[in-house]
């Protein structure tokens, strides 16, 4: 068994890194974190989009560090809340996804959470779906543990009583959503829980029902939320997250187009570069320090951790030479067609420039796929638009990943 660390200096750090809030208490936390008991934690992942993103990774960061310090953690993959919809922050209702859609989206959860987690070795994470206890549950049971909450805590939250304002409709199976969360710390019998700070009010359900039923208190740790220069959340539902799964030189071009505001945040909230450091980059960018500097490490620093530091190497020479020098790289790419003709969605997916047909029909919305066959690139706008392979085409993923498409 690990040897738990009670390291005061270190147990501080992982206190208030990144951390916005600390449920009953920032010092009961330290004081429980010194005692020297392995605590057990989790934090929940909906599997509503085949990927996660680096939203997520901020609390995946945070799980990884308590796991450094010894400490029991579980990834819990949401199969059973996932078919729900988290009406959080939603001016309307989540489109309900099928059984097969979140398992397919979960299929690659646990390979991208590896590069913030040990899942063998000495004190490996945990992989747990809330699925497997959900769906067990009766009516009977259901309707006992909803006896534990009331309308009134459900419809005073903010999302809630914006519809109301504007006459939209408010499902019941929305109240359920964090009935069911919570019950995920009923079953698990955890000690923590961390998430987004957008995520209160579900973790304090699981904290009251825990209390309600067990007798069990639970610390809720909220962490600190990437935002854009509006204050929006950096997410998928927002349309400017990035995902997991974004190939190395994608992720590197992605990051550098963040707004300069969040160069300090994201390097607290999504690298492990020292804290005393961050301090010198914020102080570097108050006096004037050019901002690109600092996010190209930032960029690197993300880059590496999901895909390691060749390839992040790569990526940034990559994104020098095809965007900062404004050059179309010498060595295309070359991928031979074997039809005469192609659905986009097809064409992108079998040439490798995206890894599934989810995300090439994301990338198409998102204007991220240009196509040249004579003249200029030309910004594809549908995926379901056929192309003949008549004569050699170039097709762009952003600016920086370029391929050629030659007839075999």
């Amino acid at each position: 068994m690990s040897k738990v660390v009670t390291d005061k200096k270190i147990i501080t750090a992982l206190v208030d890194r990144g951390v916005e809030r600390v449920l009953p208490g920032r010092n009961q936390l330290l004081k429980k974190l010194a005692s020297g008991d392995k605590l057990k934690l989790y934090c929940g992942f909906d599997p509503t989009a085949d990927s996660l993103h680096i939203g997520n990774a901020i609390a995946l960061n945070k799980l990884g560090q308590f796991q450094e310090l010894g400490h029991e953690v579980i990834f819990l993959i949401g199969n059973f809340t996932g078919l729900i919809g988290d009406p959080t922050d939603k001016k309307a209702a989540r489109q309900q996804l099928s059984q097969e859609e979140v398992a397919s989206n979960a299929r690659n959860y646990q390979q991208q959470a590896s590069a913030y987690l040990r899942f063998d070795g000495d004190n490996p994470a945990k992989v747990l779906y809330n699925g497997d206890w959900n769906s067990k549950l009766s009516f009977s049971d259901l309707i006992e543990l909803a006896s534990n909450f009331t309308v009134q805590q459900m419809i005073q939250r903010d999302m809630f009583q914006l519809r109301l304002k504007e006459e939209k409709a408010i499902y019941l199976h929305e109240f359920l959503y964090p009935l069911v969360q919570a019950y995920d710390s009923v079953y698990m019998g955890v000690d923590l829980e961390v998430g987004g700070n957008d995520q209160m009010f579900n973790m304090m359900c699981g904290r009251d029902l825990l209390k309600s039923l067990k007798n069990k208190e639970k610390f809720v740790m909220t962490m600190k939320l990437l935002v854009d220069s509006n204050g929006q959340k950096m997410g998928k539902s927002e349309n400017n997250a990035v995902f997991l799964n974004t190939d190395p030189e994608d992720m590197y071009g992605k990051l550098m187009s963040w707004p300069d505001e969040v160069i300090v945040s994201a390097f607290e909230l999504c690298t492990r570069i020292p804290e005393l450091e961050i301090k010198e980059i914020a102080a570097a960018l108050e006096t004037g320090d050019n901002p690109r500097d600092y996010k190209a490490r930032l960029a690197w620093e993300i880059t590496k951790i999901n895909h390691g530091a060749q390839a992040a190497s790569l990526a940034q020479d990559r994104f020098i030479n095809t965007f900062q020098k404004k050059e179309i790289p010498d060595d295309l790419s070359v991928w031979q067609a074997k039809q005469d003709s192609y659905l986009l969605v097809d064409l992108l997916f079998e040439s490798g420039l995206a890894v599934s047909k989810t995300e090439a029909r994301r990338l198409v919305k998102e204007g991220a796929i240009k196509i040249k066959q004579a003249g200029d690139f030309v910004t594809a706008t549908d995926s379901q638009q056929s192309f003949s392979i008549k004569m050699d085409m170039v097709i762009s993923r952003g600016k920086r990943r370029f391929i050629k498409i030659i007839r075999s």
